[in-house]
Formats: C-alpha cells, sequence, structure tokens
C-alpha cells in the first residue's frame, strides 16, 4: 500500500471530525501528512498538537483525499470545488447521497459502486441506515427483502456536540434537584432529553420526517432494491453514543431466524449477540467505541416477519469509520493515487 497520501479533515472540530483523526491514527493511514480544516471561526484551533485551517481552495487543492463532514450548504459549496480541483471527496453530509451519479456506499456491501466515481464525490450514509444496512444487505441477498418496518433509538451525540452538551447539562441539574428538567438546556433538541424521548429527528417533510425519509431512499439505493417498501420511526433517546434500530424484515423467498442467524454471523462487519436467555443482545454501551454493527434478537416476530435489533456506534460505522474504509477501499481498488505535483 502506498504510503504518501496527503489527506484533509474538514469539519474537523466537530464531534465526527475528531473521530476521523483518531481513527486514521488507530488504522495507521496511509498518510504522511493530515491537515485540519473548519471555517474562518475555527481557525487556529489546537487539536492536539495540529492547528485547525480555515478551507479553501489553496489548501484543497494540495490534498489527495478530503473527507468532509460539514452542513449540507458548506458541502454543497466546497465538496464540488475540492472535486474540481482533482481531489477524492468523502462526503458524511446528505447533501449528495441521492444523487444518480455519486456512489452511496458502504464498503462491506457495494465497494463496487466506488468505480463509477466519476466526480470524484462519493457520500457516507446516514448512521441510522449504516446500523440496518449492515445486516439486511447479506439477508436480502439470500431472500430478496421487499418490505422494511424500523424503529430506531438513536444518541445524542447523533446531533453533534451540542446535543451531547445538553444531555449532559440536563442530567447535572436532575442530578441536583432529583426532578427531570423543566426546560430544554441547550438548542439542539427542542425539548428536555434527559429522562426523556423524543419521536422526531430531523424536519418534517409532510407526515414524516426527514431522518426517516432519508433511511428509506438511501437503504434502497444501496441495496439496489428500488421496489423495498420501508416504515420507518426515528427516536431519539438520551444516550450519548450508539444508534440502535428495532428492525421487522419481510422477503419474497422464505427464511427462518436460524438461516439469518447463520448468515449474519459469516457477514462483513456484523457481530451477532444473540443469546437472550444469557442476558447476552446487543446494547449501547456494548457498541460505544467499536466497529462492528451488532445484530442480536434475531427471531420470527410472530406476524410473518423477520425480526432483530441492532445498534452501531453512529460515530464510527455510522460516520468517520465508514469514511476511512471508503479511502482504504478505494487505495485497495487502485482507484485513489498519490496525485503527482510539480
Amino acid at each position: 500500500m502506498m504510503t504518501d497520501f496527503r489527506v484533509g479533515i474538514v469539519g474537523a472540530t466537530g464531534a465526527v471530525g475528531r473521530e476521523v483523526v483518531k481513527i486514521l491514527r488507530e488504522r495507521r493511514f496511509p498518510a504522511t501528512s493530515v491537515r485540519l480544516i473548519a471555517s474562518g471561526r475555527s481557525e487556529g484551533t489546537r487539536l492536539g498538537d495540529t492547528v485547525v485551517e480555515a478551507i479553501s481552495e489553496e489548501i484543497l487543492k494540495d490534498l489527495d483525499v478530503a473527507i468532509f463532514d460539514t452542513p449540507d450548504d458548506v458541502a454543497r459549496r466546497w465538496v464540488p470545488i475540492a472535486a474540481s480541483l482533482g481531489v477524492t471527496s468523502i462526503d458524511n453530509s446528505a447533501a449528495f447521497r441521492m444523487e444518480p451519479d455519486v456512489p452511496l456506499v458502504i464498503p462491506e456491501i457495494n465497494a463496487h459502486a466506488l468505480r463509477n466515481a466519476s466526480r470524484r464525490i462519493i457520500a457516507n450514509p446516514n448512521c441510522t441506515t449504516a446500523t440496518i444496512a449492515l445486516p439486511l444487505a447479506p439477508l436480502h441477498r439470500l431472500a430478496g427483502l421487499s418490505r422494511v418496518i424500523a424503529c430506531s433509538y438513536q444518541a445524542v451525540s447523533g446531533a453533534g456536540q451540542k446535543g451531547v452538551q445538553q444531555l449532559w447539562a440536563e442530567v447535572d441539574e436532575s442530578a441536583k434537584t432529583h426532578q427531570p428538567p423543566a426546560m430544554a438546556h441547550g438548542d439542539a433538541f427542542a425539548h428536555p432529553i434527559a429522562f426523556n424521548i423524543i419521536p422526531a429527528i430531523g424536519s418534517f417533510k409532510g407526515e414524516h420526517t426527514s431522518e426517516e425519509v432519508k433511511v428509506g431512499s438511501e437503504l434502497r439505493k444501496m441495496l439496489d432494491a428500488p421496489d423495498v417498501r420501508t416504515g420507518v420511526t426515528c427516536v431519539r433517546v438520551p444516550t450519548f453514543t450508539g444508534h440502535g434500530v428495532a428492525v421487522h424484515a419481510e422477503f419474497t423467498r422464505p427464511i427462518d431466524a436460524a438461516t439469518a442467524r447463520r448468515t449474519l454471523m459469516d457477514a462483513p462487519g456484523v457481530e451477532v449477540v444473540d443469546d437472550p436467555g444469557g442476558s447476552r443482545y446487543p446494547t449501547t454501551l456494548q457498541s460505544a467505541g467499536r466497529d462492528p454493527c451488532f445484530v442480536g434478537r434475531i427471531r420470527d416476530d410472530g406476524a410473518g416477519a423477520l425480526a432483530f435489533f441492532a445498534i452501531a456506534d453512529n460515530l464510527r460505522k455510522g460516520a468517520a469509520l465508514n469514511t476511512i474504509q471508503i479511502a482504504e477501499t478505494l487505495i485497495e481498488m487502485g482507484l485513489l493515487v498519490p496525485r503527482v505535483r510539480a
């Protein structure tokens, strides 16, 4: 593997950006330089020994690959600029996920789609989509997925650092008063999140939220299964890291729980934890800081569907880790090479 890639992390001061920095080191990504990039207001901030730089064309054109974790509007402005400068751009926002000429990729599922990145832009999926796509993909290949009904249990870090800060502030108050918070202590969520659940993530698009729409549309794109029907309810819960999803899936060909369990035990990126009698099933704390998607409670739901519970660290496989795995896969496939510089 070549070892002279120049990497930029755009949005480096956010929760996901910081995780990217950490995982690059953990996985010994072959980089000769890693530049930390953010908006002008974060310029000069230090992350460890590295100073954060304000985004500019001058900085971007010096990179081989850029990993973006920014708001959608920032991505829409800067990702195409980076790509036009010859930089392979891996974007964690929702800005390009559904564009037909931008591959939406989880390497364990559809690495082949990376060959279609004609614009030099590759999209990273929504973290909740990633959590259910990893187990559903091998089951779909086996039995043909036809319908999915799912409810998510999403950690506050999915709303960034401000979500984490709001939960801590409310927990601190409640510890003093021995009462649930009377009002939100922050602007990450419209209601208090401590000791509460909020069945609304994202903005409402008619009767559904943007998060719920993303899960269905992104799942269909990654599985190349346009006819799969989805019904999703996304819920914010007072945990810090790890998005859990209860899934009920129907298939065009018969598949029982034992077959599904064997299939998932062989699936890349999936770890089966499924011994309810021994109190073994996926939990939020089990997933935090770890790479796999954990799957358990695999069963016939009694209503004609296969049911399971999946959970993954939303900052890792749901975001930072997957972007790095995309870059690693591009290198392995010979699709990312260091650019020749004058």
